[in-house]
C-alpha cells in the first residue's frame, strides 16, 4: 500500500495523472477545466451528448467558466469530453460529480452516483484514485459507493484503488470564489487515500485542503454547511411572517441588527430556498437520521418554513391585490426573476417556478421576465418569458413580484409605472418612492 501511495505521490508532482471527470455541469466542468489547467490531461464524461459535444468544440455554457480558457485546453488538447466510459480505463483519477436530487416522496435519489460507479467500476484499474464530490447524506461512500466499485470492478479498496469524498463548493455568480480559490475538504478511505486525494487537490487549487478523518466526516460536514444556512434562513422567514403581522419592516431590523459587531450573521428572507444544495441537503440528513430513530426537529422546522414561503407569498400578493379590490384569480401578475439566486443563470429548484405555478392555479395570468433566462421547463412545459420589460408593459399589470434581485434590473422605472409591487428580496431597497411598494 506504501508502494501505491508513493507512486501516485510521484506521479501527481510530475503531473504524469490523467483525470477523469464524472457529469459535465455547474460542479464538474469548472473543476475539469482547473484539472487542466492546472497541467493534468483531462477527460470530461457526461451522458448527455449535447454537453459532450459543445466542451468539445471548445463551446462554454457554465457562467463560472471562462470562454477563452475553455477554448484554448480543447485546442491544446488538454481537455476533451466522451460519453465513452470505456476512456476510464485510461484515467488514474476519477472525479464523481453527478446530480442528487430529491425523488417525489422528498427522498434521496443517489441512482447517478450508482449508475455512474457501475460504469466506472467496468473500466476501473489497479492504482487508481475515484473520488465523490457530489453532496449526499454521511456514509454514501463507503456503504454505497465503495461495495458497488469493489464488486464490479473485481479490486480491492486500498490495496488495489484509494477512494475518497471531497464534497464540492460551488457557488455560482460568486465573484470572489470560485473552484481554484475555495477551500477544500478531503476524507479518504483510510489516511494512505486522504494523503494522496489531498495532494491531489492541493497540485490544482490555491485554497487550503482540509483533511477529514474519514469519508463520513466530509460528508457531514458539507450537510452542515448548508443545513446552517437552511436553519438560519428558516428564523429569518419565520422573523419575517412575524414582522407583518406586527407592522415592523423585517429589512430595517436586520439591517439594525447587523450594526452589532459580534455574535451575529445576517440572513435574508425570500420567496423560498433555492440551487443545488440548502433545499436538498437538510432532507438527506433527516432521512438518514431516521435509520437511527433519531429526530432532527430543529431541521425538519426549517424545512417547513422554508417549503411554505411561496405559498405565503401568494397569500400575500392576493392580499395585495385585495387593497386594489382585484382579486387574485383573474389578475394579470408579471413575475421578475426565475433564476435561484441574483445575477445568474441557473433556476434549479428555483422557488419563484412554484409561486408561479401557484399563481396559476389560483387563476391569475402569470407572465414572467428574468434578464438572464428566457425559458424554463418545468415537468413537459417550457415557459417562455418576456424578452423585455419597458414602461408601457410594465403598467399593463396589476401586480409586479420581485423574485429574484437582479442587479440589472432598472428598479426605478419598475416602481414609476407599476401599479403595485410585492418586493419579496428588498431589491428596491434604494427606491425613495415607495407608496406602491410592499416588501416582505
Amino acid at each position: 500500500m506504501k508502494k501505491l501511495k508513493s507512486k501516485l505521490l510521484n506521479k501527481i508532482k510530475k503531473r504524469k495523472i490523467k483525470v477523469g471527470v464524472v457529469g459535465l455541469g455547474y460542479v464538474g466542468l469548472p473543476l475539469a477545466v482547473e484539472k487542466a489547467k492546472a497541467g493534468f490531461e483531462t477527460i470530461g464524461f457526461d451522458i448527455q451528448t449535447e454537453k459532450v459535444e459543445m466542451v468539445n468544440a471548445g463551446k462554454n455554457y457554465i457562467g463560472d467558466v471562462v470562454d477563452k480558457e475553455l477554448a484554448s485546453l480543447v485546442k491544446e488538447k488538454r481537455l476533451k469530453a466522451t460519453t465513452d466510459f470505456s476512456f476510464v480505463s485510461e484515467v488514474d483519477f476519477v472525479a464523481i460529480c453527478v446530480p442528487t436530487p430529491l425523488d417525489s416522496h422528498q427522498q434521496p435519489d443517489i441512482s447517478y452516483v450508482k449508475s455512474s460507479a457501475q460504469k466506472i467500476g467496468e473500466f476501473l484499474n489497479p492504482e487508481t484514485i475515484v473520488v465523490l464530490e457530489s453532496t449526499t447524506y454521511p456514509g454514501t461512500t463507503e456503504e454505497l459507493l465503495k461495495p458497488i466499485l469493489e464488486e464490479v470492478s473485481g479490486l480491492t479498496c486500498g490495496k488495489d484503488f484509494y477512494l475518497g469524498f471531497s464534497p464540492e463548493r460551488v457557488d455560482p455568480g460568486n465573484l470572489i470564489y470560485k473552484t481554484k480559490n475555495t477551500p477544500k475538504v478531503v476524507g479518504g478511505v483510510g489516511a494512505e487515500a486522504t494523503e494522496v486525494i489531498a495532494a491531489m487537490y492541493r497540485a490544482v487549487l490555491d485554497g487550503d485542503v482540509f483533511e477529514a478523518s474519514s469519508p463520513a466526516v466530509a460528508e457531514m460536514e458539507k450537510i452542515l454547511e448548508n443545513t446552517y444556512r437552511n436553519i438560519n434562513i428558516g428564523l429569518a422567514n419565520e422573523m419575517a411572517m412575524l414582522c407583518d403581522k406586527l407592522n415592523i419592516n423585517y429589512w430595517e431590523v436586520v439591517e439594525a441588527a447587523s450594526t452589532k459587531p459580534y455574535g451575529f450573521q445576517p440572513f435574508y428572507p425570500g420567496p423560498g430556498l433555492g440551487g443545488h444544495c440548502i433545499p436538498l441537503d437538510p432532507y438527506y440528513l433527516s432521512w438518514k437520521a431516521r435509520e437511527y430513530g433519531f429526530h432532527t426537529s430543529m431541521i425538519e422546522s426549517s424545512m417547513m418554513i422554508n417549503d411554505k414561503m411561496p405559498e405565503y407569498c401568494v397569500q400575500r400578493a392576493s392580499r395585495i391585490l385585495n387593497n386594489f379590490e382585484k382579486s387574485l384569480k383573474g389578475a394579470r401578475i408579471l413575475v421578475l426573476g426565475i433564476a435561484y439566486k441574483q445575477d445568474i443563470d441557473d433556476y434549479r429548484e428555483s422557488p419563484a417556478i412554484d409561486v408561479i405555478k401557484l399563481l396559476e392555479e389560483n387563476g391569475a395570468a402569470v407572465d414572467f421576465y428574468d434578464p438572464f433566462i428566457s425559458a424554463y421547463k418545468k415537468g413537459e412545459r417550457m415557459h417562455k418569458g418576456l424578452k423585455s420589460i419597458d414602461n408601457q408593459i410594465l403598467a399593463e399589470y396589476d401586480l409586479i413580484i420581485i423574485t429574484t434581485a437582479h442587479s440589472v434590473v432598472d428598479y426605478n422605472m419598475v416602481q414609476k409605472n407599476a401599479k403595485a409591487i410585492f418586493d419579496t428580496k428588498n431589491a428596491m431597497k434604494n427606491i425613495k418612492q415607495r407608496k406602491n411598494i410592499e416588501v416582505l
